[in-house]
């Protein structure tokens, strides 16, 4: 580069965010491993589990047959047969193949509906904590995101009077993530009708439901949708969704999204900018995920909800530590505020969850991430989407810094 060159200035939409938190300490995490540290990574929200052998092979199958080329822009017309079948199936609710959105992942679905949606200004309702990437995105769509407090003695849910409170002539979308990435709380009938009644006073607040732990609930509870629960609100709801979590198939991306139809066509508008179709062989296995048999959703939940009883126990049984029983995902989120204010043996205050998390990596060698990343704090959200054997240990070392605590 010449001397005069320009330095290259980022848009002003990208400086106002950065890389999602959580992928950063899971990358800085994973960079100690391959430099031999034995460090144990609770970051990532992805199963351990392999994608289904039934899923795998259909996508060898459609690579045989030849199904290589570009599809319809927003789901092939298979694709979207099998997110009409399983909206009937699993949430009685019924949608037009044009009414339905497939996109590379349930995260892409997020974007398009906002960059379709939002004008510059527009709020959108986030109850805290939320998945990171939400305000970013809202954010990167020129819109402003409103954060809710949802305290722990609530069970991390957002209540009707704190909705009515938070809504303005600007809000444009309520977001609601059910099981929630990161507090795993969920929402029943019983919670969401009340807040539905709120948002039948308010015509211009639409609703995203985000579902994409839906099979993934414990203690034999029922899912809920807002869609279903109030179907006047149906017309002004985009419920989301996709195979990443319940099928183990994170790097397929395919997630997909059904609503109004007006919503949906803008919605292709932009994808047909950005990344235009789905991949054809993810479509081929995710149609096969979610028509094919069901039994390893099930089987791979009560899985879950094992590793979940046991690293709630260990949390509560560590000094300073205190974890609420999760409904959902397969995250824990403790809070800390027992150890903050005390001394590591080094010498270093913890004064924030960041500052505890910071230590249990650098001293401890397990990686976890704060709640602050989430809008709440102070907490830490734990991933146990990993084997029994790494979560025994990694609890056993958080116990370990409990203790070392001065």
């Amino acid at each position: 580069m010449t001397p005069d060159a320009a330095a290259f200035q980022p848009a002003a939409r990208v400086r106002a965010i950065g890389v999602s938190e959580i992928l950063r300490i899971t990358d800085h995490a994973n960079a100690l491993r391959r430099a031999g540290r034995p460090v144990i990574v609770l970051g990532a929200g992805e199963p351990d589990f392999d994608t289904p052998g039934n899923v795998r092979e259909a996508a060898v199958r459609a690579i045989g047959r030849g199904e290589t080329r570009y599809t319809v822009l927003d789901g092939s017309p298979a694709m979207k047969e099998a997110v009409q079948l399983k909206f009937r199936r699993d949430n009685a609710l019924a949608f037009a193949l044009d009414e339905i959105s497939v996109s590379a992942g349930a995260k892409q679905v997020i974007f398009n509906a906002l960059m379709a949606s939002l004008d510059p200004g527009d709020e959108v309702i986030l109850p805290a904590p939320y998945w990171t990437s939400y305000a970013d995105i809202v954010r990167v769509c020129g819109g402003r995101p409103v954060p809710v407090a949802c305290t722990e003695a609530e069970g991390f849910r957002l209540g009707a009077a704190q909705l009515e409170a938070a809504i303005t002539p600007r809000t444009r979308w309520l977001f609601l993530n059910s099981p929630s990435n990161p507090s795993g709380a969920a929402y029943g009938a019983a919670e969401l009708q009340p807040l539905c009644e709120v948002l039948l006073r308010h015509p211009q607040v639409w609703v995203l439901a985000d579902d994409i732990y839906e099979h993934i609930l414990y203690d034999g509870r029922a899912f809920a949708t807002p869609a279903a629960v109030e179907p006047r609100l149906r017309e002004r709801t985009l419920t989301v969704n996709g195979v990443s979590k319940a099928y183990a198939m994170t790097g397929w991306r395919v997630g997909y999204g059904a609503g109004p139809r007006a919503l949906i066509a803008a919605m292709a508008v932009v994808q047909s900018q950005t990344t235009s179709c789905p991949s054809s062989i993810s479509q081929a296995a995710a149609i096969e995920a979610l028509t094919g048999p069901q039994r390893i959703v099930a089987e791979r939940r009560d899985d879950f909800q094992a590793r979940r009883d046991f690293v709630v126990a260990a949390l509560n049984r560590a000094p300073g530590l205190h974890c609420r029983v999760p409904e959902g995902a397969f995250y824990t989120f403790a809070s800390c505020a027992g150890v903050l204010g005390r001394r590591t043996r080094g010498g270093m205050l913890l004064a924030t969850d960041g500052d505890f998390c910071d230590y249990l990596l650098r001293d401890f060698e397990v990686a976890v991430v704060p709640g602050s990343v989430f809008g709440l704090a102070p907490y830490f959200r734990i991933s146990y989407a990993t084997s029994m054997a790494q979560l025994e240990e990694a609890c056993a070392r958080i116990a370990a810094a409990c203790q070392a605590l001065e």
